[in-house]
């Protein structure tokens, strides 16, 4: 008879195990612990989300200062400004700025651009031919000559031509007319990497006295030379149909989107 009841326990505690649930347990910083049923957990993976302000529409990730920046899971870990520079949020145009100066201005020509002397044929830096004047072989802003380091400070600076590329190739790009009910127009990129959106008003650019294209297209400096014709600068450049990296006058008035540093 006793042999008869343990086997009896035997094989109920054998029943037992073969329907035992096992359980991933996951215990948070207050102590809480969250139960899964690991027949049921085909993948555990992080993820970092990203704050989204409402009234803005755009994906904030942190603030460097007092200015806010949206990881866009890029493979350099390059952060990138929600506004430009000179603007107070995401539909603002900004400031703009001649390539190589740090101040708006009323006038954009070669005849009061900082480095050169009158014309496209007299650089005085930023200069790898001679046929456009003084030779410097520097191909990148310095510093104390990059729009954004000089208005948000040393944490910030200009996105490079690279950087340019990155930003369009991870993003999945739309033209928005009424971006959140503002009524500005301009492109919204969001992350292929984690979905994080970044929106880019189309500020136009200032050529002279005047304001071209706003509303209609978007000019972007970046902080490298276009070193096939030097008196050219890459930017970003983008309308309704299209968006990429393009290279334009150094004297233009246009955007200035930071990027950390």
């Amino acid at each position: 008879m006793k042999k008869l009841i343990l086997s009896s326990l035997a094989m109920a505690s054998l029943a037992f195990a073969a329907h035992a649930v096992t359980y991933m347990n996951v215990k948070t910083d207050d102590g809480s612990v969250v139960k899964y049923d690991v027949e049921h957990v085909t993948e555990v993976y992080y993820t970092e989300e990203a704050e989204t302000i409402d009234d803005q529409g755009v994906t904030v990730s942190g603030k460097e200062g007092i200015y806010t920046y949206v990881d866009l899971g890029l493979p350099s870990g390059t952060k990138w400004a929600t506004y430009n520079v000179g603007a107070s949020k995401p539909t603002e145009y900004g400031d703009y700025f001649a390539w190589g100066e740090t101040k708006p201005k009323v006038d954009y020509s070669w005849e009061t651009y900082k480095w050169c002397k009158g014309s496209s044929s007299n650089m005085t830096k930023y200069n790898t031919s001679s046929g456009y004047g003084t030779v410097d072989n520097k191909t990148v802003l310095d510093a104390e000559d990059d729009a954004a380091t000089a208005n948000w400070g040393s944490a910030w600076r200009m996105p490079t031509s690279e950087e340019i590329d990155e930003l369009v190739d991870v993003c999945k790009w739309e033209w928005v007319e009424n971006f959140n009910g503002s009524g500005v127009s301009g492109r919204l990129g969001t992350s292929k990497k984690n979905g994080a959106t970044i929106f880019l008003p189309a500020a136009g650019h200032r050529d002279g006295t005047g304001l071209d294209f706003a509303g209609d297209s978007g000019y972007y400096w970046s902080s490298s030379l276009y070193e096939v014709i030097t008196y050219d600068a890459d930017c970003l450049y983008f309308y309704v149909n299209y968006i990429d990296r393009d290279d334009s006058n150094r004297f233009s008035g246009q955007s200035v989107r930071a990027v950390l540093r």
